[in-house]
């Protein structure tokens, strides 16, 4: 994925084939942040927590939802990706960045949640056939971020 320029509120970016697929394959695993893992309060007691936790989850819960929908909208767009002989053309409005990084923080976030919320340096030694997928997917989302994140920086 390379950044190409920004121009009236678009970022533009060129990815070969395989950085389409695995966008694609990235965000066809949204929401990984397990629906239990946000909690309104760890330490004190909120009064009414119960139902205040409740009124989070459904909130995130519709949230995941709304955002689900998106993603397959966006992966459906004909649009979206202009071909070319090298790949695609990727074009961005400013929201549509700020919601993909979201998504993809929700990725990425919630791989390393399922993985156990490894230290940095454990990573490698939990790496198995069975933690492969989720840290596959912590990794791509986070290489993703790091590239819309960079054309983000110089404008």
């Amino acid at each position: 994925m390379k950044f190409l320029h920004a121009s009236q509120n678009r970022f533009i970016f060129a990815l070969s084939k395989r950085d389409r697929r695995l966008l694609q394959e990235v965000l066809r695993l949204y929401p990984r942040i397990p629906p239990a893992h946000q909690v309104l309060s760890k330490g004190e007691k909120l009064p009414d927590q119960e139902s205040s936790q409740q009124l989070l989850n459904d909130a995130l819960a519709e949230q995941r939802v709304e955002n689900k929908k998106q993603v397959q909208a966006f992966l459906e767009s004909p649009k979206r990706f202009a071909e070319n002989e090298a790949g695609c053309r990727l074009t961005l409005s400013t929201s549509e960045m700020e919601w993909l990084l979201q998504v993809l923080n929700d990725i990425r976030v919630g791989s390393w949640v399922i993985l156990g919320s490894p230290e940095p340096r454990t990573e490698l030694r939990l790496l198995n056939e069975k933690t492969a997928p989720d840290f596959w997917a912590m990794e791509m989302a986070g290489y993703f971020q790091a590239h819309l994140l960079e054309a983000t920086e110089g404008t």
